[in-house]
């Protein structure tokens, strides 16, 4: 049984990774940080469609967490197959006035999490000579966005990050991917106002919203192909 480690799993994008990976009977590793239950709900989904879940508590912002995170995750067979880099968290806010605390939360968890998880998967993958890492950005990682200025920073890093990595590991048979989700359905826009997220809706050329789920068929299609590496994938319905 090939295993998954998806970090942030208990909602949103994570969530819709780790169900669609259990579906297809894959051994997932359901990373929460607060929503321990939410984290028991999608690990009793997964089990139920013929996968097998196991939930680990991580605050992927601190790298000893990190560490112990993915040692549980190779804990069941000496490896790591796919590791996906979906957590994050975003401050809606003019630049100026985000506190520097918050700031260095946000990169210590959407870039800093993402790199120490890498880190720490990569001598598994090493090993077996092979394995795929898929990092989730943002669509505003790849053109900005007003008053989410650091979380676009910390996205647009992930993305140079991706490509650096792809070609690093490329001769070791280890493949780095990276979906760039544009307005999708999740509890993370559910605080943007129905105004505002209406006007994001009228610029979308499918003129909807995504869902999770499609973003899911987009990793787990970025973690099976084995000679695709290094590549940003949008999903967002044409907007950019």
């Amino acid at each position: 049984m090939e295993t998954v480690l998806i970090t942030g799993s208990s909602r949103g994008i994570g969530r819709a990774a780790a169900e669609y990976f259990g579906e297809r009977g894959w051994r997932v590793i359901v990373n929460y940080n607060n929503s321990e239950d939410a984290a028991k709900e999608v690990a009793c989904r997964i089990n139920k469609s013929g996968g097998e879940a196991h939930i680990f508590k991580a605050d992927v912002g601190k790298s000893c967490e990190c560490e112990a995170l993915v040692k549980f995750a190779a804990g069941f067979e000496g490896r790591i197959d796919v590791l996906v880099n979906n957590a994050a968290i975003d401050e809606m806010m003019p630049f100026d006035m985000l506190s520097i605390e918050r700031e260095r939360r946000l990169f210590d968890i959407n870039l800093f999490g993402a790199m120490d998880c890498t880190r720490y998967a990569l001598p598994y993958m090493l090993h077996e000579k092979k394995g795929s890492i898929v990092n989730v950005s943002s669509i505003w990682g790849q053109v900005g966005a007003s008053c989410e200025v650091q979380y676009s920073t910390s996205k647009a890093a992930l993305i140079g990050f991706t490509k650096a990595l792809a070609k690093e590991m490329a001769p070791s048979g280890i493949r780095v991917n990276c979906v760039c989700p544009g307005v999708i359905d999740t509890d993370m826009n559910k605080n943007v106002s129905e105004d505002d997220m209406a006007a994001f809706v009228s610029e979308i050329p499918m003129a909807r919203m995504g869902t999770a789920m499609e973003v899911a068929e987009c990793i787990y299609f970025l973690s099976r192909q084995t000679y695709v590496t290094g590549q940003i994938l949008g999903v967002n319905g044409g907007y950019v």
